[in-house]
């Protein structure tokens, strides 16, 4: 006999009749799931679900252009290896967001862009809706998976998908496509918070074979001139101990990519960073920790390569491997569960780099060191890249808790070879698309999940993508420093228009004052002409702990064309004389 319930009261007459609706599940499946953070630019549809997540306790970072706070998320998924969230509106701002979401794809950084969007049946129709567009569609190509939700009750499903999708095996950018109909659609909400879900091991370990293992072992202990090459994915996945012990354990000489720099001291006795290209010329096995032969490494490929190199590549993307050359060693995992199954299974003594091979690299670096060393003492003027870079490199050494990010030509790549690290994920760039206009949204992404003081050694080119996050900056009172490499223009400021008085293509304003800008705006403006004073306004910034900018008033005759990559420009016009191209 069953027995009798109990009486209905007004609470639980209440409870039963309580409502919520699209806007309070996305923003409650995103609390579920540890979302602390939210980067964006509101708008039709999407305002008050940024209103609502801040009022439920997650920070909403407001941009002014969707680029920037896509950039902003795709730096927080790698800071935190937790999938980074941009908000978009439709169309327009969910296409400006979409150029983030690729680099973030591109670059392996896990990243959820959320846009509104128009009405299904109108868009399908093509109707002429407000902003109407298939995002979904336009999405799929550049993105590791792009979703739709069409029912409010699949909303929880939806953003468990997108946020386990960006972080899983080798994380990417996920779109999540929610009509604006959705987030308004309204249901009983004892019934939508069983929609809800907690992730369980989202990015599950993944570990390799133990032949696999072996062979590359067997691989190393044959070797006479090693070479482990660092990537950035070495130092997203967060497994430094077992990197070093690695490195440490065998003896092989490192070369670090640009942003796996500080995942060892740059001082480290391993370390063939400066004399890279010896390393690459000579190596007979190279070991790739989170590294792909792409244009960055070109392609693996003589000369810069010597031929008869073999590669161990450990990858936890096995499309990834035998992309470029032939990979005689697989290693499909994540990196702290491969390089634990290597040490586990090397037997004492097995891999060890002969001593020749490592006073080799020791030599070349001593030389180079000191060639660079007499490069650094010079102090023209006007001043040079090296000189001001040389100032921000002594004082990131005095505050190496201090994040570095670093964008444009000549600005990112002598910075790459004069500002060494010693803090992993201290440095942030333009990364594997050489993207320009991160600047300002990396920095955003490290001040605000860190809560540490940013420097953004930013080319006066680079800078002007994302400038107006100036603003952002001080509205949100960040320890960001912007420094700028001010040559007057694109590369350098001292090309001419032959025929006309309009500026050359690659000629800026050389009288432009970047200080100016964060000072109408609350922050602290410094104009720099030497080293000294670029040494004295950094120092003083930090100090601060707030907002400012140091316009580096730099020769405009410095600089090179494209910077180190020069050679992929293709040959053929000049002014007054047309040949035909090379093909």
């Amino acid at each position: 006999m069953t027995a009798p319930s109990a009486p209905e009261t007004a609470a639980t007459a209440d409870a039963r009749d309580e409502l919520t609706d699209g806007y309070h599940l996305v923003v409650d499946a995103l609390k579920l799931n540890d979302i602390d953070t939210i980067y964006g630019v509101v708008g039709i549809p999407i305002t008050d679900l940024a209103r609502l997540a801040q009022a439920r306790g997650i920070r909403y970072i407001g941009f002014r252009h969707e680029s920037n706070a896509g950039h902003a998320a795709a730096a927080a998924g790698y800071l935190t290896k937790k999938p980074g969230v941009a908000l978009t509106v439709s169309a327009p701002g969910f296409l400006n967001g979409l150029v983030a979401l690729a680099n973030a794809t591109t670059n392996c950084f896990p990243m959820v862009q959320i846009s509104g969007s128009s009405e299904r049946h109108l868009v399908d129709l093509k109707q002429g809706d407000y902003e109407e567009m298939d995002q979904l569609a336009a999405a799929q190509p550049f993105v590791k998976a792009a979703y739709r939700v069409s029912r409010v009750e699949d909303i929880g499903r939806g953003i468990a998908r997108a946020l386990r999708t960006a972080i899983s095996g080798r994380p990417g950018g996920v779109y999540l496509d929610i009509p604006a109909a959705v987030l308004g659609s309204i249901m009983d909400k004892e019934t939508g918070d069983k929609t809800l879900s907690r992730l369980v091991d989202p990015a599950p370990r993944q570990l390799p074979a133990p032949e696999a293992v072996d062979r590359a072992i067997e691989l190393l202990a044959g070797a006479q001139r090693p070479l482990i090459l660092l990537g950035k994915g070495a130092a997203y996945a967060q497994a430094d101990d077992q990197v070093r012990d690695f490195v440490e354990s065998t003896g092989i000489p490192y070369v670090p990519m640009s942003m796996a720099k500080g995942l060892l001291p740059d001082n480290h006795v391993q370390s063939a960073a400066t004399a890279r290209s010896l390393a690459l010329k000579k190596a007979d096995v190279v070991v790739l920790v989170g590294a792909r032969l792409n244009w960055l490494l070109n392609h693996g490929e003589a000369p810069s390569w010597n031929p008869d190199a073999k590669f161990i590549q450990i990858d936890i993307e096995a499309k990834e491997l035998d992309s470029n050359q032939p990979i005689a060693a697989p290693l499909v995992g994540d990196i702290g569960s491969v390089l634990e199954a290597i040490a586990e299974r090397t037997k004492p003594g097995q891999i060890a780099a002969p001593a020749a091979w490592r006073e080799e690299l020791a030599a070349r670096s001593a030389t180079n060191v000191a060639k660079m060393a007499e490069r650094l003492k010079a102090d023209p003027s006007p001043m040079q890249f090296m000189g001001a870079l040389k100032a921000v490199r002594d004082v990131l050494h005095a505050n190496p808790e201090a994040y570095l990010v670093n964008e444009g030509a000549n600005a990112l790549d002598i910075a790459r070879n004069v500002i060494d690290m010693h803090v992993p994920r201290h440095r942030l760039d333009s990364g594997t698309w050489g993207v320009m206009g991160i600047g300002m949204g990396y920095a955003i992404a490290a001040a605000v999940e860190s809560g540490k003081p940013v420097i953004a050694v930013e080319g006066d080119s680079a800078f002007g993508f994302s400038g107006m996050e100036l603003e952002t900056i001080c509205r949100y009172n960040l320890p960001v420093i912007t420094v700028i490499m001010n040559n007057g223009g694109v590369y350098r400021g001292d090309d001419v228009n032959p025929l006309e008085t309009d500026p050359s293509p690659t000629t800026l304003m050389l009288a432009a004052r970047h200080d100016k800008m964060i000072e109408a705006f609350g922050g602290k403006g410094y104009r720099a002409t030497t080293p000294a004073e670029v040494t004295a306004a950094l120092n003083e910034a930090l100090a601060s702990g707030g907002p400012a900018l140091i316009d580096c008033e730099i020769d405009p005759s410095a600089g090179t064309e494209s910077g180190h990559i020069a050679h992929l420009n293709p040959k053929g016009i000049t002014v007054g004389n047309i040949t035909p191209a090379k093909k």
